[in-house]
């Protein structure tokens, strides 16, 4: 038995496909199944059931499953325990980040990996739902995400910008002679919106409940710089961050909200307590010195 079929067997089991496994410990999809079938082999025992669209694990790999975990964490521990006496930080870090932000991740990252070269770094893209539910769950470090007011449960937060978000619109629109509009005022009007999950989207769909109405989403897009297009063609109204419409002003007019006034937030963002990990905590306490520097 050897500690990569372990390896694979816990990928696949958590991913329920070979071939998101395969893609999460770097190897192609034929070595991953012939290694999990040599561990059957050797148990004398199927761990998987392959027969549905998912992998699903079987009565015996179920019970196999928390021995694989844990001889996996067991070998883990032993090289951070010599890396941590030794000086030399090993392991694995997992950073997320929505699409759009300000922050010179690559700088960050590069600044961490000069620190610690035997750490593995991956970078990860998401909304900021996926990103905080990955925090809470593990699968992240930390992660750059967007939020509204409220601050989801089991994370710890710094804050890295705090900005009014507006309506854009193109310099014909109606509403472009406006410096500020009630929410009210875009009850039946056709929005340009991100997806739910984003933080952004999840601030709008609350302040307009509150104000007693749906939002009409007619277009939805994960990047802002499409909405801003968007937007420009006189398609509806955007709903972006008043820095990003201020950085496109020659073709598009930021309308502020009097009432009420929103107002999101970009943040550095890991699970309560800090990262399980020695190297998660490293980079969360790399990035936050780097953000305090440069606010």
């Amino acid at each position: 038995m050897e500690l990569r079929q372990l390896q694979y067997f816990v990928a696949v089991a958590e991913e329920q496909s070979f071939t998101r496994a395969a893609a999460q410990v770097h190897v192609a999809q034929p070595g991953v199944s012939a290694q999990i079938r040599r561990l059957e082999r050797e148990l004398g025992q199927e761990l998987l059931d392959r027969s549905g669209r998912a992998v699903r694990l079987t009565e015996v790999g179920a019970a196999v499953l928390p021995y694989a975990r844990a001889a996996l964490a067991a070998v883990e521990g032993a090289r951070l325990a010599v890396g941590e006496l030794t000086g030399l930080l090993r392991g694995h870090v997992a950073f997320g980040m929505v699409t759009s932000h300000g922050v010179d991740l690559p700088a960050v990252l590069a600044a961490f990996h000069d620190d610690h070269p035997a750490v593995e770094i991956t970078l990860t893209e998401g909304n900021s739902d996926e990103l905080a539910d990955g925090i809470r769950t593990g699968r992240y470090d930390a992660a750059i995400i967007s939020l509204g007011r409220n601050t989801p449960p089991g994370l710890d937060l710094q804050v890295i910008t705090e900005q009014r978000i507006v309506a854009a619109v193109g310099h014909d629109h109606e509403l472009a002679v406006h410096t500020s509009i009630s929410l009210d005022t875009l009850r039946e009007r056709p929005l340009i919106s991100l997806p739910r999950g984003t933080g952004l989207r999840a601030h709008l769909d609350d302040a307009c409940a509150a104000a007693g109405f749906a939002p009409k989403i007619a277009f939805e897009a994960s990047d802002p710089s499409v909405l801003a297009q968007l937007a420009m063609r006189g398609l509806g109204v955007a709903i972006l961050p008043e820095e990003f419409v201020a950085a496109r002003a020659d073709r598009l007019r930021a309308v502020a909200f009097h009432r009420p006034r929103l107002r999101g937030r970009l943040v550095l963002a890991w699970r309560s307590g800090g990262p399980a990990g020695p190297a998660g905590r490293a980079l969360v306490d790399r990035t936050r010195r780097i953000l305090d520097s440069s606010s």
